[in-house]
This record gives structure tokens, sequence and C-alpha cells, in this order.
């Protein structure tokens, strides 16, 4: 394997050995450490000192279902600290497959123009990109097909990001070359425009896997892998039939579902937005609609969907929970084809759906349109592609929008929006948001779904850890976050898999170990950055309550401490 650096001051890449101290690592704990060896803590995030990795994780490439997540990072334009986001697609086993453990992106072109890179096995191209600029992501990659075929990998940026507004984010190619995935949280959008970069274009590899150097014990662990996620309730059966919208209903239930602007966790309109409606939407209009759908090659758990409109026509695809969360609950629409038309505005924008639900929340409770209203907040992203003065304050993201509109009821941590979990009713969902250096972020501890007494305010800490550990391990091999659910305690059989790939002799201690020492990183180069080991919620989640269930986060500063300290 190989460090592929591009330098865009010169316009020329190179391949390099890999360090010793990157050579154990993959995913989003390779992202800490290049972050933390190579890139000033206290650096503008979009200027030229800033890099943009790209880093499959340590089992990207083979035949494994679910490896294949890429994780994208850099320091965050919109947090100021470390940020990973990671999506589907095949980018991370394309990558992998050219013998490459992480493609880096340094400095910015000299001339001043915006480039398309084009990435082959033996060598990087860089095109001018003046054709593909202020196009939206769909158009973009229909050029980009166009022009390199239909086995190209892609990530690419919308007119958000070639603006450089803070809730851009990066749209991924999915297994039929759709460009959905998306790279969404922390301005990553930004961090591509800034470098002068439309697209990343991945040529397919000429090896079609990487051949594990133990095949016995591959082949004997594969078959225990499978069994697992296959004949667990989530992912055998629930993923697969209702995707990530299953949870519309768990966190109602739990009176955790952003509603008005994070004032309430309940909303009465959830049945209609939830995973059976959304489902039997699909089914009932048919055409080119899709109840399950892979986002990767090799995924087996199938937890995407493709939503047709009345005409049976694609009108996006995903449409997660956490999207019906923001645009949908928080935002009091309870129509899932105006919450599917805002998913394919901000995707074709390139724009991040949580920031930009966030952020129309506040634009409600601040009297600018009635909660409800689908027709107003539909013309307010389009406002964003526009370029009107308060497109522009919506594509910069909630912390800035409320700051310009002066509302004290901004739901962000680190200057990142919320996902769709209120803290006061889930509050080991509040312990993550405040203790982990991606701040606010959905994918970085989930406890929803933990055995816990959510609205207490003791024992959060501790679950929180247990949950930032777990998902750290899958963001070091590359897997999909649901395989956690799916293989539950048994992190043997990842010890395993990864062991019959590299060759190693690691225990379920070592994994653990590995994931906790850069998570400790990802706090160390935020603590460097100017930031806080332990942040806060907004001061209102302290002092008044959830509408809903009367709690206000109160969980106590010693457990946190003991955790996290």
């Amino acid at each position: 394997m190989k460090i592929l650096r591009v330098d865009l001051a010169t316009r020329q890449a190179r391949k390099e050995e890999v360090p010793p101290y990157y050579q154990d690592l993959g995913g989003r704990a390779l992202i800490a450490e290049i972050l933390s060896r190579e890139v000033n803590p206290r650096c503008d995030a979009l200027g030229l000192e800033n890099l943009l990795i790209f880093a499959p994780g340590l089992l990207a490439g083979t035949s494994i279902p679910c490896s294949g997540r890429i994780s994208i990072g850099g320091k965050s334009p919109l947090t100021g600290g470390v940020k990973e986001a990671n999506s589907g697609g095949n980018i991370a086993h394309y990558l992998a497959r050219m013998g490459v453990k992480a493609l880096i992106i340094e400095k910015k072109p000299s001339d001043g123009r915006k480039y398309i890179l084009h990435v082959e096995e033996t060598e990087v191209n860089f095109i001018p990109a003046e054709d593909y600029l202020n196009k939206g992501v769909f158009e973009t990659a229909e050029l980009l097909k166009e022009k390199f075929g239909k086995n190209i990998q892609a990530s690419i940026i919308g007119p958000a990001g070639e603006k450089m507004q803070l809730a851009a984010g990066i749209a991924n190619f999915d297994n039929e070359g759709r460009p959905s995935r998306y790279s969404a949280r922390g301005g990553l959008g930004a961090l591509m425009g800034s470098k002068g970069i439309k697209a990343v274009v991945f040529e397919a590899p000429k090896s079609k896997s990487v051949q594990p150097l133990r095949q016995e014990k591959y082949k004997e662990t594969l078959k225990k892998y499978v069994e697992l996620i296959m004949t667990s309730p989530a992912t055998g059966q629930a993923y697969p039939k209702y995707g990530t919208a299953a949870a519309v209903d768990i966190v109602n239930t739990l009176q955790g579902l952003p509603t008005r602007n994070f004032s309430e966790g309940e909303f009465e309109g959830a049945s209609k937005i939830n995973a059976s409606a959304l489902y039997d939407l699909i089914v009932s209009r048919g055409g080119e609609g899709s109840t399950t759908h892979n986002c990767m090659s090799g995924c087996i758990i199938k937890c995407s969907n493709i939503v047709p409109g009345q005409d049976g026509k694609e009108i996006v695809s995903p449409l997660e929970y956490e999207t019906i969360g923001l645009l949908g609950s928080n935002l009091a629409i309870d129509s899932l084809d105006d919450i599917a038309r805002m998913n394919w505005l901000c995707n074709d924008l390139g724009l991040d759906t949580l920031e930009v639900g966030a952020s129309i929340g506040i634009l409600m409770e601040q009297g600018v349109l009635p909660f409800g209203d689908a027709k107003g907040a539909i013309r307010i992203i389009e406002e964003a592609g526009q370029g009107t003065v308060l497109g522009k304050v919506v594509a910069s993201g909630a912390e800035i929008t409320g700051k310009v509109f002066g509302s004290r009821h901004v739901p962000t941590v680190r200057g990142q929006a919320m996902p769709a979990y209120e803290p006061r009713a889930i509050k080991g969902f509040g312990v993550t948001y405040i203790t982990s250096a991606m701040g606010a972020d959905h994918t970085a501890g989930p406890t929803h779904r933990m055995n816990v007494d959510h609205r207490q305010g003791t024992g959060q800490a501790e679950a929180s850890r247990n949950s930032q550990v777990g998902c750290g391990i899958c963001d070091l091999l590359g897997l999909c976050l649901f395989v956690a659910s799916g293989i539950g305690p048994n992190r043997q059989v990842l010890v395993d898999l990864l062991n019959s790939v590299v060759d190693k002799e690691y225990t379920v201690d070592d994994l653990n170990g590995m994931v906790k020492k850069f998570l400790a990183r990802e706090s160390d180069y935020n603590e460097l950055a100017g930031l806080p080991r332990i942040a806060r919620l907004p001061e209102y989640m302290y002092l008044e309550p959830n509408k809903t269930t009367g709690t206000v986060f109160d969980v106590p500063m010693e457990e946190l401490e003991k955790n996290f300290l």
C-alpha cells in the first residue's frame, strides 16, 4: 500500500511509502493521525495548510460485505476541529484495490483555476473544470460519466461547495453511479471547494479485490460474520425492509424526535412520515421506486431506498431518518413528498440536509415563515441555489443562521447542527454531542437503542463512551455502522476478519485500544486548536425543559470527567 499525495500548487502527484505510524491505521483513525502530524491545529481551515484526506478502512477492497465506507476528512471549516465524514459507495474499494492507503490533497492551484482530479492506478491527471462550474451535483455526475465512462466512482461538490459555504458536503457515487452518498457533515464540501477541486474521479482498478493473507481463516470467519448480520432482527429484517426510517417511531416513542426547532420531542404527524408510511408510498407507486437498495457493492443489509413521485419517476435516493427528522418533524412538515423534494434540492446544491433543516427550524421559530410551511421551506432552499442573502445565510449553517436572526434556541454543538435526537430526552446522545471531537454527529456514538433509562442523567456518560468505541471500530475498519447492530457484542469476529486479511494477531483488547487511542488523538488535536475536550449543549437545554418530556440536560459533570478526561 502507498500514500498518494497530490500537490495542487505544482499539479504533481506522487506515491510514497507508508510511514510506520500510519501503517496499522485506516479510515477515521488514519485521518486523525495525519491531521495530528501534518496540519497545524490553528490553521485556517479554508487556507493553504489544511489537507483534504480520503482514507479507506482497513478492510476496504476485500469481498467482506459492508466494508466499503470511505472516510473523508480534514480540519473542519464548520467546527474548527478535526472532522471525518464517511459515506457508502465504492470509492474506498477502488482506492484499496489501487494499493492506495490514503489520498492526501494539499495546497491550492497556483494558477487560480478549478480542476477535476482524475485518479488512475498509475497516474493522476489535472483536468480544467470550467465546463463543470456552477452546475448542480446531478448534472455534473452525468457530464463526468459521459467523459470518463460508466465504471467510474466520483466525489463531487455542488455550487455550495464551490462558494465555500459552511453547510456544504461532498457527494459520492452510489453503486449505480448516483451521486447521493454524502460525506455531509462538518463543511467538508467547503474544504474541497477551497482546494479548487470540483470533483475527484476514480477509475476502476484492474484488481477485483484485495486478497486476505490467511484464506482459510478468512473463509471460516466470513461465514460467521454473514450469519450474525443476516440473523439479527435489525440488520436481517428491519433495515432491509424499512431502512433507517425505522428510527422515526423508535425515537418518537422515546419523545426525542426533534419537533418545531428542537422545542418538543414528539411529533403529531409522525405516522405520516415513519417507516411504514414510506414503505407503503414506495410500494404503491412502483415505477423506479424501491424499498431496499444497496449503496455499495457487496452490501447485504440494503438499508437504502429509492423514493418515486406520483408518476413513478425517482424523486430522491435515499431518504433517510436524519433527513426526515430535520426537514420533517423539526419543521412540523408531515409530507414525505415535500421532504423528498427538499432532500433532492439539498443534494443537488451539495448541502447537508441536517444543517439546512436546523437553519430553517430557527427561521420558523423566528417567524420568517410558519412551522409546517413546506412550500416556504422549499423556496428557502431554492434561494440558497439562487444566492440570495437569506439563501446564503442558510447555506452557512445553523450556528450562523441563529446569530444573524438573534435566536437563543440554536441546536448546535461545536458549531454543528444536532442530528435528529433531542438530547434532553435521549441524554446519552447529548453526551456524545459534547464529548466527541466531531461535535453533534449521529455517527459518533448513538445511544437510542441502548438499554438505559434515557431520561436519567446518571449512567449516560458510560453508555456514550461504549457506543463511541463501537462506532470507532467500524470507522477504523471501514464498515457500515449497522454492522455493529448485527454483530452485537461479538467483536471477536471482527478481530478474526482483520487478522485474516492483514496476517496479524490482534485481540479484542487491541482493537478497543486502537480506537481509544485515535479518539484521544482527535480530542488532543481539538484542544490544540483551542476547543475544549468537553463542550456544552446550548444553554437553554440546561435550563428550559423539553416541552414533551419536561426534562433538561443534567448529566453530572463528574461522570463526564470520569469517562472523557
